[in-house]
């Protein structure tokens, strides 16, 4: 076989369920403490209008205590309907705005060293108005630091 297998080599967490995300949505919060890295796929459905910011936050447990957004590596696809991501762009904290247009998508890509002392856990949010947009988002994580027949829950 060439490639490889993700529901073997990987981990996926479904972050944003399919949804309307009028008012933002917060994902869920995943650990990174047995992984070396996380790339986060943000599906962007039909939009009424453009979605403020797509941020990244660190935390200090499973709750999504201490939350502190952080800078991160994205890959942006805004174009409808179509497969060709962007050059790699380093975002602030303060996050990126997002494309008003349906059936695009971004990536961001984080390393777990990337994360600080204490703060294992990872949060995506999307912070949006009153406007009916519609979105999900899933992570998949990989360079698991202990290998195992199945890999352990990330959600707790």
């Amino acid at each position: 076989m060439k490639g490889f297998v993700l529901a073997e080599e990987g981990h996926i967490v479904q972050v944003i369920t399919p949804k309307n995300i009028t008012g933002g949505a917060s994902g869920a919060v995943f650990s990174m403490e047995r992984y070396q890295h996380a790339s986060i796929i943000i599906l962007l459905g039909v939009q009424a209008a453009q979605a403020t910011k797509i941020l990244l936050n660190q935390c200090t447990d499973a709750s999504g205590d201490g939350a502190t957004a952080i800078p991160f590596a994205l890959y942006t696809q805004e174009s409808a309907n179509a497969d060709v991501l962007s050059a790699r762009t380093q975002q602030t904290a303060a996050g990126y705005t997002p494309t008003a247009t349906g059936g695009t998508f971004y990536v961001i890509e984080l390393d777990a060293n990337e994360l600080s002392d204490g703060y294992p856990y990872v949060q995506l949010e999307i912070t949006n108005g009153a406007n009916a947009d519609y979105a999900s988002a899933v992570a998949v994580l990989s360079g698991a630091r202990y290998a195992e027949a199945q890999s352990p829950t990330v959600l707790t």
